[in-house]
C-alpha cells in the first residue's frame, strides 16, 4: 500500500493556521509573524514534510504544466489511459506546456496530491481520466477554482460545469453489431465488465440498442466478468453454447480471449479500443479518436475554448479477420 504524502493541510492542521500562511511561510517567510513562522517550521520538521522544490522557481510566472493522474492499479482500458497520455503531452508540447505525472491512489490520495500541485503552484490545470459515478475529484477542484477538464464523462451529474472530452462508446458497440448484422448474425452476444462502471454500461448500451433497431432480443445473450482474457474466454464459451454467433467485446482484452476460443469455430469477434496486439492479431475493434480527445482538452485548457466544452467524439469500427465469418442468416 502506497504511504500517504504528507500535504499542506497537515502541516496547517499541526501549526494550526491556514494552507495559505503555510504556503506563505514556505515561499515569502518575510511576511509571516515570528511566532507563526516558527510553528509552521516546527510542525514542517515534525511531519517531515517536504515541499516540492519546483515550487518557488515558479512563483514569479506561469507554470506552463499540465498535471496528470498514472492510476497505479490494473482498469479496464489502461492501454488506452497510456496511448491517450501519449497524445496528451504530444498536444501539450506543441503548446509549449508539459505534463506533469503523479501516482493516482484513491480519491482522498489524488485530493491531496492536488492540494499540494494547487497550494505550490507546480502546474497550471489538471487532465483527469478513467471519471466515475461519485467522483469526489472533479467536485474538489471545481470547489476549489481549479482550471481541469476530463477525459470521460462526469456519469451521473449531466449538467456538471466544467470540461470534459469523451468517447461515444455506445455509437462504437452499436456500430459492431450492425456491422455483424449485415454480415448475417443475428445471435450476437456481448461480453462487458460488471455494472457501475459508466464506460462499460455505455458500451453494453449500444450494443442492446443495436439489436433493438434489428428488432432482435438480446435472449440473455450478455455476460459481465473482469478485464482479463481469460474471463474473455469463459464467457465466450458460455455464450456460443447458448447459441451466439457472433460477439462483441467490451475491451480488446476481453475480445482477445473471446478470438482465442471462437477462431477455432465460425463465431466472429469485435473488441473495443484497437490496440497494438488487436491489429497484430486481426481483431476488428472499435478505435478511438485519441490524438482529436488530447487536442480538444488541451485546446480548452489553455483558454481558446468559449467557456466548458462538452464534447462527445464518434469512434471507428476497424474491420479485420475476426469478424470475416458469415452468419446463419447470411
Amino acid at each position: 500500500m502506497r504511504r500517504r504524502r504528507v500535504t499542506v493541510t497537515d502541516v496547517a492542521a499541526r501549526a494550526r493556521v491556514s494552507r495559505q500562511t503555510v504556503s506563505n511561510a514556505l515561499n515569502r517567510p518575510e511576511i509571516v509573524r515570528p511566532a507563526t513562522l516558527a510553528r509552521v517550521r516546527q510542525a514542517v520538521a515534525e511531519l517531515g514534510y517536504r515541499p516540492m522544490p519546483a515550487a518557488r522557481q515558479l512563483r514569479s510566472g506561469r507554470a506552463r504544466a499540465i498535471a496528470f493522474a498514472m492510476s497505479v492499479q490494473p482498469l479496464p482500458g489502461t492501454g488506452v489511459t497510456d496511448r491517450f497520455l501519449h497524445e496528451l503531452t504530444a498536444a501539450a508540447q506543441h503548446r509549449e506546456h508539459r505534463v506533469l505525472l503523479f501516482a493516482a491512489g484513491s480519491d482522498a490520495e489524488d485530493i491531496d496530491e492536488y492540494e499540494e500541485l494547487l497550494t505550490s503552484s507546480v502546474v497550471d490545470s489538471f487532465v483527469l481520466a478513467d471519471t466515475r459515478h461519485g467522483d469526489r475529484r472533479t467536485a474538489w477542484l471545481a470547489e476549489h477554482g481549479a482550471r481541469f477538464a476530463t477525459f470521460g464523462r462526469p456519469w451521473g451529474v449531466p449538467s456538471a460545469a466544467h470540461t470534459w472530452v469523451d468517447v461515444d462508446g455506445a455509437a462504437g458497440t452499436h456500430a459492431a453489431v450492425e456491422h455483424l448484422a449485415a454480415r448475417g448474425h443475428r445471435r450476437i452476444g456481448f461480453i462487458g465488465w460488471p455494472e457501475g462502471s459508466g464506460v462499460g454500461d455505455d458500451r453494453r448500451s449500444g450494443w442492446a440498442r443495436g439489436l433493438a433497431v434489428l428488432d432482435v432480443a438480446p435472449d440473455g445473450l450478455h455476460r459481465a466478468v473482469e478485464d482479463t482474457p481469460t474471463d474473455g474466454m469463459d464467457a465466450a464459451r458460455s455464450l456460443v453454447a447458448e447459441g451466439a454467433t457472433a460477439l462483441v467485446c467490451a475491451s480488446d482484452t476481453l475480445a482477445l480471449g473471446a478470438w482465442n476460443l471462437a477462431r477455432s469455430t465460425d463465431v466472429a469477434v469485435v473488441g473495443f479500443d484497437d490496440t497494438v496486439v488487436a491489429r497484430a492479431v486481426g481483431l476488428s475493434s472499435v478505435a478511438q479518436p485519441l490524438r482529436e480527445a488530447a487536442a480538444r482538452i488541451v485546446d480548452a485548457l489553455l483558454g481558446e475554448a468559449d467557456g466548458p466544452q462538452h464534447v462527445l467524439l464518434t469512434p471507428t469500427l476497424v474491420e479485420r479477420s475476426s469478424s470475416t465469418a458469415a452468419g446463419p442468416e447470411r
